[in-house]
């Protein structure tokens, strides 16, 4: 009988960022299932516990990094510690409902924040993890369908993907010559605390139960259902394997056909 197929990361170290819970958690697990040794980053404390559940699960070596990363100077003492790596995954962000009718100081304070975790934070995590990589190494940004889409009142967060994308691009062929690949995963709705929290508030502001929303959905992807981090977290493996090995500036879309093109 043929074994299934796999991707072996043993000997390998991956940092990923904002991997406490969600799709980073996801994503960080499944390096560590394929024998990488992680460095794993949140702003929260509770990054310490997903590091040890991770390495409870995995025998890996995981080590957990408190940070908020649009605080350069923070960002620059933890990778400073890291040492060399071969995989960096920008995956930490943030999602709110910021409606353009809404001109209240708290729905500006969320659009600052947004832009600065989502476009500002990834920049300068990326920055710090360029130097500790060399010929081979991956960067793998975690941007959204909604990068080269839209959807109403997320402007904040829709503007911060689209970034992200010019972003990936423009440093792949600037890292390119150093053998350094950039791409993006873009994926749709993911089954995650933040976007349950973004559901929860489209319903609220439509006056209709959350699973109408989950139905719309589910209704508009050529595949019915909405995934997993589990599910997303096998196209960074992909992205981040030898089968890549020739992609780089591009955009994975992880979205069970929501979009097309």
């Amino acid at each position: 009988m043929k074994q299934p197929f796999t991707v072996d990361f043993t000997g390998q170290t991956v940092f990923v960022t904002g991997a406490s819970r969600g799709i980073g958690y996801g994503v960080a697990l499944a390096f560590a299932k394929a024998g990488a040794t992680l460095h794993i980053l949140s702003q929260g404390e509770d990054i310490h516990e997903a590091a040890r559940r991770i390495a409870h699960q995995t025998d890996q070596s995981v080590t957990g990094w408190t940070c908020d990363i649009t605080d350069s100077s923070r960002v620059d003492e933890i990778f400073a510690e890291v040492g060399p790596l071969d995989v960096f995954i920008a995956n930490a962000g943030l999602e709110a409902v910021t409606p353009i009718t809404d001109h209240s100081t708290e729905a500006e304070q969320r659009f600052r924040r947004v832009t600065d975790i989502n476009v500002i934070g990834t920049y300068l995590t990326t920055r710090a993890a360029v130097p500790l990589m060399g010929k081979g190494g991956r960067i793998i940004i975690t941007a959204s369908i909604w990068g080269s889409t839209a959807v109403p009142e997320l402007s904040a967060y829709v503007a911060s993907k689209h970034a992200n994308i010019g972003f990936m691009r423009t440093i792949a062929k600037e890292l390119g010559p150093q053998g350094i690949r950039v791409n993006a995963v873009c994926p749709g709705w993911v089954l995650t605390g933040p976007a349950l929290n973004t559901l929860k508030e489209m319903a609220r502001e439509r006056n209709v139960s959350q699973d109408v929303i989950k139905e719309e959905i589910s209704a508009g992807q050529s595949l019915p259902g909405v995934q997993t981090a589990a599910d997303v977290a096998l196209s960074y493996l992909y992205l981040a394997s030898p089968l890549a090995a020739n992609i780089t500036g591009q955009t994975l879309n992880a979205d069970r056909g929501a979009v097309q093109g």
